[in-house]
């Protein structure tokens, strides 16, 4: 199936998004992570396109979409979800199955308590709601979050590097050749636009309201016992593998899978991935 590139317009805003299957099949809706943009999704809505109807938007300072300047949009996750809520509306998604990666957890989770009645299922794939996910490289980010004008040259120094941009992807892979670099050159392409690290440093500034909402959203998943599919890279630089096996410490029945691949799992491993989000998808609507 082709893809569709079209924006929409929400709230002043242009939000660009990816969209492929037909109009009438259940609804997948793929939020994506940090430095990415819909583009992480190509693989699925390439090999699912055929029997779902696939939807992957960019958030306000990421990819095509907007992306106004830090000092005249609140870089929050709050106000993220607030335009991918109304965004699901203007494109008529009344129902759909949530698949997370990385930043999109944080507002996948945040959507999914606000709007419980719209899920159909739910896949994470590297994405947090545990503090078992966040290892010791999260101790100096945790001091940004503590004292940010003491540390914050540091994490721009660090965040926005070549060779940090490319272990995002490659990680401690023993296939690292299985990588395109284009990825993470086109991500640094990005990164380097006019006001992009004003913008990516107020939103990591406030991922600390994510870790602080982790106990509910863990008592939401306990509650609601979503249909849910956990699949890890196993070879991810950013969060522990332990998180993937956190999951059903509130869903008993979740589906986990910790796979040969890194925190961008499609890029090494884009047939598994998708042959396991479309097993578990059948009979989602």
């Amino acid at each position: 199936m082709s893809t569709s590139y079209r924006s929409v317009a929400v709230g002043g805003l242009d939000v660009f998004y990816r969209e492929a299957g037909p109009a009438d099949a259940p609804a997948v809706l793929l939020l994506h992570g940090f430095p990415s943009s819909s583009r992480m999704w190509q693989p699925l809505l390439d090999r699912l396109g055929d029997r779902y109807r696939l939807v992957a938007p960019d958030y306000p300072g990421f990819g095509h979409s907007s992306a106004p300047a830090a000092a005249d949009f609140d870089y929050t996750f709050d106000h993220l979800t607030d335009v991918v809520e109304a965004f699901t509306d203007a494109v008529g998604l009344a129902r759909y199955a949530l698949v997370v990666q990385d930043y999109g957890g944080p507002v996948g989770m945040r959507l999914a308590v606000r709007r419980p009645e719209r899920l159909t299922a739910l896949v994470v794939q590297n994405a947090v709601c545990h503090d078992d996910g966040l290892g010791p490289l999260w101790e100096t980010r945790r001091a940004f979050w503590n004292d940010r004008a003491a540390h914050e040259a540091a994490l721009r120094e660090n965040f926005f590097s070549p060779n940090a941009t490319r272990l995002r992807h490659v990680g401690n892979s023993p296939r690292p050749e299985r990588y395109d670099p284009d990825l993470w050159t086109d991500e640094l392409a990005f990164l380097g636009r006019p006001g992009q690290h004003d913008i990516q440093t107020d939103l990591f500034y406030d991922y600390r309201t994510n870790v602080a909402s982790y106990p509910a959203w863990q008592q939401w998943l306990r509650e609601h016992q979503p249909k849910l599919l956990v699949v890890w890279g196993r070879h991810d630089p950013s969060f522990e593998t332990g998180e993937a096996y956190a999951y059903q410490r509130d869903v008993a029945k979740a589906e986990v899978h910790v796979i040969d691949a890194g925190h961008f799992a499609l890029d090494e491993a884009a047939d598994e991935v998708s042959a396991l989000v479309n097993r578990f998808l059948v009979g989602t609507d």
